[in-house]
C-alpha cells in the first residue's frame, strides 16, 4: 500500500509539473504576441541619415561680393561658409547631404567634388598634408543637388528635396549659420528625435529688443526627458513679432530635424508675401499636429548671413584657429580701438 501511495504521489507531482510548464508556455506566448503587436503599433524610430542645405539665395546682403560668386562660398578664415555646415553634418553622423542650389552656384558642387588633379599636383610638390586636406573636404559622404529655379522662400527650397529625402526624417541646416560648441547642434537635435520621434529645432535666447528679427518660439520647459532644462515643448512659432507681442525671447537659429510629415505641412500652407512659402508656417502646423521640440544649444551661434555677423564669425574663429590664433591675437592688441 505504501508503495502504491508513493507512486500515486509521484504521478500527481509529474502532472502538476506538466501543468506548470504548459501555463508557462502560454504566458511566454502571450508576452511575445503582445510585444509583436506593440511593435506593429509603434514601429522603430528611423535613423536620421540625410540633411538638406538650402543654398539658392541671391546673397543680396553681401553685394557686390556676391554678384558673381555664391554667398555660401565666401571664406570665413580658411573655409567657405557652407563647409562649416557640411562638417557639422559629418560630425553628426549624416550620410547624405542634399544641397538646394540655383543659378551661378556651380562653385559649390565643384568644391565638394573630388579633385584628383589638384591632389596629384600637391603630392608632386611635396605637400601631402594639403593633398589630404583636399580629400577630406567631402568627408566621404554622398552629395546630391537639386535646383530652386525661383526664389520662393525657405519652405519651397525644403520642399524641393522631397523626392531625394523620401519617407525618412532629415536635418535642415542653414549654411550661413555657424554653431561652435561642445557638441554639434545637429547631433543634439538627432538625439532629441531618437528619444521622442518628433521634430526638433535649435533655439537660443536673444535680447528682447531684437526679437523682431527672428522667428520666436512659444515654448514651455520639458525637463523630464533626460535633456535637463535645455529641452522645450513648442506650442507655436511667431515670425518676427513685435517686442510687446513676443511669447518669449527664444529665437529659431537655423538648425532643424524634421519627420517626413513636414512635407505634407509645407504642401498645405498658403504662400505669403511675394509668393514665398515660409518654413515657419509649416513648423506651426507640425507643432500642432505632430509635436515639435526646441533645444537650447550649449555653444555659440554666429549669424554669418549679414556683414556684421560675418565679420564677428571671422574674428572669433580666427582667434580659435590653432595656426593663426596666437599671431592674430597679438596683431589685434596693436590696434588703437
Amino acid at each position: 500500500m505504501r508503495g502504491r501511495g508513493r507512486a500515486r504521489k509521484l504521478r500527481f507531482i509529474a502532472r502538476d509539473e506538466r501543468l506548470r510548464l504548459t501555463v508557462r508556455r502560454i504566458e511566454l506566448y502571450r508576452a511575445k504576441s503582445l510585444k509583436n503587436s506593440r511593435s506593429d503599433m509603434n514601429p522603430p524610430i528611423k535613423k536620421v541619415r540625410k540633411a538638406v542645405l538650402p543654398a539658392a539665395g541671391l546673397g543680396t546682403r553681401f553685394l557686390p561680393a556676391t554678384k558673381a560668386q555664391p554667398k555660401e562660398m565666401l571664406p570665413v578664415v580658411d573655409k567657405p561658409l557652407i563647409q562649416y555646415a557640411v562638417e557639422e553634418c559629418i560630425a553628426s553622423g549624416i550620410e547624405n547631404v542634399i544641397i538646394i542650389t540655383g543659378r551661378r552656384k556651380n562653385a559649390i558642387e565643384d568644391h565638394f567634388d573630388s579633385a584628383p588633379e589638384l591632389e596629384h599636383f600637391l603630392e608632386e610638390r611635396g605637400k601631402p598634408e594639403q593633398a589630404e586636406m583636399v580629400r577630406r573636404i567631402s568627408g566621404g559622404i554622398h552629395f546630391s543637388y537639386t535646383r530652386q529655379s525661383e526664389a520662393l522662400g525657405l519652405g519651397h527650397a525644403v520642399m524641393l528635396a522631397r523626392e531625394l529625402v523620401g519617407d525618412e526624417p532629415f536635418a535642415v541646416l542653414l549654411g550661413d549659420v555657424i554653431l561652435v560648441g561642445p557638441e554639434p547642434g545637429t547631433k543634439s537635435l538627432i538625439d532629441v528625435y531618437a528619444q521622442t520621434g518628433q521634430g526638433a529645432i535649435i533655439v537660443e535666447e536673444v535680447p528682447r529688443e531684437r526679437v523682431h528679427l527672428y522667428g520666436i518660439a512659444d515654448a514651455r520647459p520639458a525637463p523630464d526627458l533626460g535633456f535637463g532644462n535645455r529641452l522645450m515643448r513648442i506650442n507655436d512659432v511667431i515670425e518676427k513679432p513685435k517686442r510687446e507681442e513676443a511669447p518669449s525671447n527664444l529665437a529659431v537659429t537655423g538648425r532643424y530635424v524634421f519627420p517626413p510629415e513636414i512635407f505634407d505641412c509645407l504642401a498645405r500652407i498658403k504662400p505669403g508675401s511675394g509668393g514665398e512659402i515660409q518654413l515657419t508656417d509649416a513648423m506651426r502646423l507640425l507643432a500642432k499636429e505632430h509635436g515639435l521640440w526646441g533645444y537650447i544649444y550649449e555653444g555659440k551661434t554666429y549669424d554669418a548671413g549679414d556683414k556684421l555677423g560675418f565679420l564677428q564669425a571671422t574674428v572669433e574663429l580666427a582667434l580659435k584657429n590653432a595656426e593663426l590664433g596666437s599671431p592674430f591675437r597679438e596683431y589685434l592688441k596693436t590696434l588703437k580701438l
